[in-house]
């Protein structure tokens, strides 16, 4: 059995330089002061939809609420200027055009001494003149994708919550299963995001590990057939994920499958480029016993220890 999700035709991407210095030439910065991988596309690129550039003060600036730490934010609001760099190209063109428009803002960043965030994975992303900068080969891990952890009921958390988050590990006792771990960065590849539900909270630093196998494995395939050229407005991939030669995790996309693809919103809605969206178009993921198990998802059985010394997957503890 097959899942289907729409490709959206465009994807966008946006990134922000908070700057104290005035930015006054940006011209002079990009293409000449980027990195060679990407130099020359900097050049045909500007000025199209593909990359521009906009500066503002910051009490001005769209991008003073992007969804950040604390940390962050109070850094975005204090800086004097946000330079955005943005870019909105056919998703066939993805990754290049994303990493064509974040080694401008490397270059930016770089220039005026300035942090380089990215509001779609609500992350900092990370520069120096020592660095390699933006490499020419795509690598999800060089700080595309981001997370968020959250409890399903966050009115009434799980009580282990706190004590898991301050280091209970994966061992902690208790029975609750309230951890929701969603991806943040796969749609501007136009790939939905994915959440992982059902876990025991104690499990966050796992389940994050979880996540990006899971994206990793997704996006391979995706970016695979982008380059075939052969595309539609759905793309159908097998509902059970295989990774490492093993059966890993069933994909679902919504309660009713025969309904159609689900929807990801934010693609062509309308919705600003770059913001993720608070719910919805997600692709969920349920490991399966044996991925579970070969994890560090080492979940107690209801009720107590049985005595059986082997960890134990409780299916009711992960839910699709």
């Amino acid at each position: 059995m097959r899942i289907t999700y729409p490709v959206p035709a465009q994807t966008s991407s946006v990134f922000v330089v908070v700057t104290d210095r005035t930015p006054t030439d940006l011209s002079s910065i990009v293409p000449w002061r980027m990195g060679p991988s990407h130099r020359r596309a900097a050049r045909d690129a500007l000025g199209t939809p593909r990359l521009t550039l906009e500066a503002f003060r910051s009490a001005r600036s769209p991008w003073r609420r992007m969804d950040l730490n604390a940390e962050d934010l109070r850094r975005v609001r204090r800086a004097r200027h946000h330079v955005v760099v943005t870019s909105t190209a056919p998703v066939e063109e993805q990754p290049e055009a994303a990493q064509v428009a974040r080694a401008a803002a490397r270059g930016i960043a770089e220039a005026y001494h300035g942090g380089l965030y990215d509001p779609l994975t609500g992350a900092a992303v990370y520069h120096c003149a020592e660095c390699p900068g933006e490499r020419r080969d795509f690598h999800l891990g060089d700080d595309w994708l981001g997370w968020r952890v959250s409890c399903a009921d966050e009115e009434h958390a799980c009580g282990l919550g706190a004590a898991a988050f301050e280091g209970a590990g994966a061992d902690a006792d208790g029975g609750c299963s309230c951890l929701v771990t969603t991806s943040r960065g796969l749609r501007r590849f136009g790939l939905p995001e994915i959440t992982l539900t059902g876990l025991a909270c104690a499990h966050s630093l796992c389940a994050v590990t979880v996540l990006r196998t899971v994206a990793e494995s997704l996006l391979a395939g995706h970016l695979a057939w982008l380059s075939t050229g052969l595309l539609t407005p759905c793309r159908g991939v097998a509902r059970r994920l295989r990774v490492a030669g093993m059966d890993y995790a069933v994909l679902s996309g919504g309660a009713d499958l025969g309904s159609g693809p689900f929807h990801i919103p934010g693609a062509e809605d309308g919705s600003p480029p770059g913001m993720p969206d608070a719910e919805g178009g997600l692709l969920r993921v349920r490991l399966t016993p044996a991925a579970a198990t070969r994890s560090c998802l080492r979940l107690r059985p209801p009720g107590g220890h049985d005595g059986n010394p082997h960890p134990r997957h409780s299916p009711g503890l992960l839910v699709a």
